[in-house]
């Protein structure tokens, strides 16, 4: 395996690389989408991240990576029952894959002629626990899609075929990428997605000739070039694990609900995904800061990840999305402190 580029190392894609960390302080915000050119590091951040995050504990032959022997599923079968440390998965699920890859096999002819249940793994198990990366999410195939949605609800993956049930726990953060030039993501899977960031190639010159300089020296000497970020993954890590900690302390102030209650309610969002999102959100943010409240700031960080995606066309409007959410956020909560300096 190939080593992952150090996430620290990422030049500039702040929203992105800010989403990615909350997801890691909190799993349950639901996920990342990333849309944007290609080769802006979308793939880059989520292996870097992963690569950064302190490794998992888990039970050496498991197929899910069950963190003890009870956990593991009955039909798994073990070979070392030992504990040990992996690193985060990350999983890629490529287009075109076919819904047993995805949701397993159940070898049908083994169950019924000796009554075992025997069961290949499949990608959504090697992901428990970890990310499941889909680049070009958008162009998934309609089955797939309903398959992700039905796992992503419930954390649980349930193989059911010829009156034999299979299933085991399927919990991983969602990361997709994609161009939005090459076709629309479906409203469900939309939805599904906790934060949304768009990612463009960079517009400055020193930017772009440090982006390459950094390459250039991770692929010339990859061990030299690991050894002067370890520093910066290394402080970006125990901030993630102190904001894990403090996260169930973080208070959520009713005038803070009620801030983003209303920002979304003259948004027009859709049920109430969108502030429970926005407000989770905020809430891993305030964390990772070492704040003890989620705070109006907060929100206003994360307003257009968290409602961007999350807006119906206003044909009337041509206004995109984030422009629509930046002048409401204006409108309700009056104009930012870097604005009105």
């Amino acid at each position: 395996m190939s080593q992952p580029y150090p996430f620290s190392a990422i030049v500039g894609q702040d929203d992105m690389k800010l989403a990615m960390i909350l997801t890691a302080v909190d799993p349950g915000i639901g996920g990342v989408l990333v849309f944007g050119d290609r080769g802006t590091g979308k793939s880059t951040a989520v292996r870097g991240l992963a690569a950064l995050l302190p490794p998992i504990e888990a039970v050496e032959s498991c197929p899910v990576n069950a963190a003890t022997l009870d956990d593991c599923p009955e039909w798994a079968e073990l070979g070392s029952k030992k504990i040990v440390k992996k690193p985060t998965p990350v999983v890629d699920l490529p287009l075109g894959v076919t819904e047993d890859r995805v949701l397993g096999a159940l070898d049908i002819e083994r169950a019924l002629t000796r009554g075992e249940k025997a069961f290949q793994a499949g990608l959504l198990a090697r992901a428990n626990r970890g990310y499941l990366y889909i680049d070009e999410v958008n162009l998934l195939e309609d089955h797939i899609v309903d398959l992700l949605l039905d796992v992503a609800q419930s954390g649980e993956n349930v193989i059911e075929r010829e009156g034999l049930s299979i299933r085991h726990a399927a919990r991983f953060v969602l990361v997709g990428s994609g161009n939005p030039e090459e076709g629309d993501l479906r409203p469900q899977l939309l939805d599904r997605f906790g934060l949304s960031v768009e990612v463009t190639t960079p517009q400055d010159i020193d930017a772009r000739i440090e982006v390459i300089k950094r390459r250039q020296a991770f692929e010339t000497d990859t061990a030299a070039f690991m050894k002067r970020w370890r520093a910066a993954d290394t402080r970006l890590r125990k901030r993630i694990l102190a904001a894990r900690a403090l996260l169930d302390d973080v208070e959520t102030p009713e005038g803070t609900m009620r801030d983003a209650t209303r920002l979304c309610m003259a948004l027009g969002s859709d049920g109430l995904r969108g502030e429970l999102v926005l407000l989770r959100a905020a809430r891993a943010l305030a964390a990772f800061e070492g704040h003890p409240d989620v705070l109006q700031g907060h929100l206003r960080r994360l307003a257009a990840p968290a409602l961007s995606h999350r807006l119906r066309r206003d044909p009337l409007d041509e206004a995109g999305s984030a422009a629509r959410i930046a002048r409401s956020v204006s409108e309700q909560f009056g104009p930012s402190l870097a604005a009105a300096e």
